[in-house]
C-alpha cells in the first residue's frame, strides 16, 4: 500500500512513507484469511461490477489483466483474484517487505496466475503490460498531486480499461486530521512511528477527558475495537500516525480526473451516495429541492451529500478514458419484444450457495426475502426486500442466465391466480410485475441484464 515514485515526492517525506509501511505491511491480515465468503468485499472488486455499471454489458473476467497498484500485503490483490476468476493479478509496491508478504499469500491460497514486483508506478511501462482493471486502493491520496498519478496509471491502461481509486475525505475525516496535527507539533512524526511513538498517543488519549472532541469523535470507540480483536497498531499507525495523510472533498476529485482527461463513472457505493435518500419522504421534497435536484449536476449532488452527511471515509470511485457518445439502449427504453428475449443473470458474487440457501429457506417459511443482507447498505431505507412467493423467481439462476420470458412462465406456474378474486393471472400482468422485479434488482446490480 505504498504510493508509486519517488520521483513524485518530497525525497523527505517519500522515505517516511516507505519505511512506514516496511515497518508495518498494510493491511494486517493473517496470512490464512480468505474472503471468498465476503460478498460484499468481492462484489466491490469484481471488474464485472465496474464494467456493468459503465456499459450495461455482462463481461467475462477469464484472460483479463489486473493491476493491484501499491499492493501492499496482498489482500486485496487476493480479493481480484477470487473475485475475478482466470484472471491475471500483477501486484506492484515499493516496499520489499510488502511485495513478499503478497506472493506468499497468494501462493499460499493457491493463486499462480499471481506476480508481484517490487517497483514504482512511475515504472510500471517497464513491465510491457497494459491493463483491464486498476485498483488503486488507499494509495492516491498520499501523493502531492493526484491528477499526475491518475495520467500515470492511464499510461498503462486498455482505452476500455476501468481505474477503481479513492481518497480520503477531508470533511469525513477532519477530526482524524485534527489529531495527526495535534501529534505532528509534538514531534511524533519526524521519524518513522515506533512503539514509543504510539504509546505516546494511547496514553494522550486515556488521559484526556471524555468530552474532549479529538477523543469522542476517533477514540470512545477504542474498547470495542480491542473487544473485536482489531489491530491496535494498524489503527494508531493508520489514524494517528499516518505519514503522508491528506484529505480531498468531491470538487477535488473530479479536478484530478479532468486534468488527467479521465471520465468519472461512478462512486463505487453507489447507492449510498444518493442526495434524495437524506429526505423523509423523496416523493414530497421541498419546493426549492424538488424543482433543481433532478437537473443538477452529479458533481454538485455528491457534494451536497458530501457536506450534508460525510458518512464515507473515502471517495470510493471508478473513472476510465473518455469513451464518446455511446448509444447505450437502458432497459427502461426496451420494446417488448426486447425484454421477454433478455437474458437475465444473478451477479456473479451473489451465486453462492450461501445466498441460495438464505433464498431457499425465505421461500420454504413464507418470508420476504432481504437480498440486500449480502452487500448491505449503511442506509436502513436501502434495505431491499424480495416479496415471497416473487423471489421463487430466482431460483433457475443458480442453474444459469435465464430469459425474462423463461422468469414470467415461472411466475406463471408459481402464482396462476388472484388469491383474493381468483380471477387467472394474465399473461401481461405477469410480465408487468416480472419485469417491475427485474428492473428494480438491476438498478442496484443485484441482476445483470444481457440484451437479445
Amino acid at each position: 500500500m505504498n504510493p508509486a515514485s519517488d520521483a513524485m515526492f518530497d525525497g523527505e517525506i517519500f522515505d517516511k512513507i516507505r519505511q512506514q509501511f516496511d515497518s508495518a505491511p498494510y493491511p494486517s491480515v493473517p496470512l490464512e484469511r480468505s474472503p471468498k465468503d465476503n460478498i460484499d468485499l468481492l462484489y466491490r472488486h469484481d471488474l464485472r461490477t465496474a464494467y456493468y455499471t459503465r456499459d450495461r454489458q455482462v463481461v467475462s473476467t477469464a484472460g483479463k489483466t489486473i493491476l493491484d497498484a501499491g499492493c501492499g500485503s496482498g489482500y486485496n490483490a487476493l480479493v481480484l483474484a477470487v473475485a475475478n476468476p482466470d484472471a491475471e493479478i500483477v501486484g506492484v509496491d515499493l516496499s520489499e517487505t510488502s511485495v513478499k508478504m503478497a506472493r506468499d499469500r497468494l501462493q499460499y491460497h493457491g493463486y499462480t496466475n499471481a506476480t508481484f514486483h517490487t517497483l514504482s508506478i512511475d515504472d510500471l511501462p517497464s513491465l510491457g503490460l497494459q491493463f483491464d482493471y486498476i485498483n488503486c486502493d488507499e494509495v492516491l491520496y498520499l501523493f502531492p498531486d493526484i491528477a499526475q498519478a491518475l495520467r500515470t496509471l492511464k499510461a498503462v491502461l486498455k482505452p476500455t480499461g476501468i481505474i477503481r481509486s479513492n481518497l480520503h475525505s477531508s470533511v469525513q475525516r477532519v477530526t482524524y486530521f485534527r489529531a495527526q496535527e495535534v501529534f505532528r507539533l509534538l514531534g511524533l512524526l519526524e521519524g518513522n512511528p515506533g512503539e514509543l511513538e504510539m504509546g505516546i498517543v494511547s496514553e494522550t488519549f486515556e488521559a484526556l477527558e471524555d468530552w474532549v472532541s479529538v477523543k469522542q469523535k476517533t477514540w470512545t470507540n477504542v474498547e470495542e475495537r480491542r473487544k473485536n480483536n482489531t489491530d491496535d497498531v494498524e489503527f494508531l499507525l493508520m489514524n494517528y500516525l499516518f505519514q503522508g495523510d491528506k484529505g480531498y472533498t468531491i470538487d477535488d476529485m473530479f479536478a484530478a480526473l479532468e486534468a488527467a482527461e479521465l471520465e468519472w463513472i461512478d462512486m463505487v457505493n453507489g447507492p449510498q451516495w444518493s442526495l434524495v435518500d437524506l429526505f423523509k419522504n423523496a416523493e414530497n421534497l421541498p419546493a426549492f429541492w424538488a424543482m433543481g435536484l433532478p437537473d443538477a449536476p452529479i458533481a454538485l449532488q455528491l457534494r451536497l451529500k458530501e457536506l450534508l452527511h460525510p458518512m464515507h471515509r473515502l471517495l470510493d470511485f471508478w473513472c476510465g478514458a473518455p469513451q464518446g457518445d455511446r448509444a447505450i439502449a437502458l432497459p427502461s427504453e426496451w420494446s417488448e419484444a426486447q425484454w421477454r428475449n433478455a437474458r437475465v443473470h444473478l451477479h456473479p458474487q451473489l451465486k453462492t450457495p450461501q445466498v441460495y440457501q438464505a433464498l431457499f429457506r425465505a421461500i420454504e417459511n413464507h418470508d420476504a426475502f432481504a437480498i440486500s443482507q449480502f452487500i448491505p447498505s449503511t442506509q436502513a431505507k436501502d434495505v431491499i426486500f424480495l416479496k415471497n412467493p416473487m423471489s421463487s423467481c430466482l431460483l433457475p439462476l443458480w442453474d444459469g442466465p435465464q430469459t425474462v420470458q423463461a422468469l414470467i412462465d415461472r411466475w406463471l406456474h408459481i402464482h396462476p391466480c388472484n388469491i383474493i378474486t381468483l380471477e387467472p393471472t394474465s399473461a401481461e400482468q405477469a410480465f408487468l410485475e416480472v419485469t417491475s422485479m427485474v428492473t428494480g434488482l438491476e438498478a442496484r446490480l443485484y441482476m445483470l441484464l444481457e440484451p437479445s
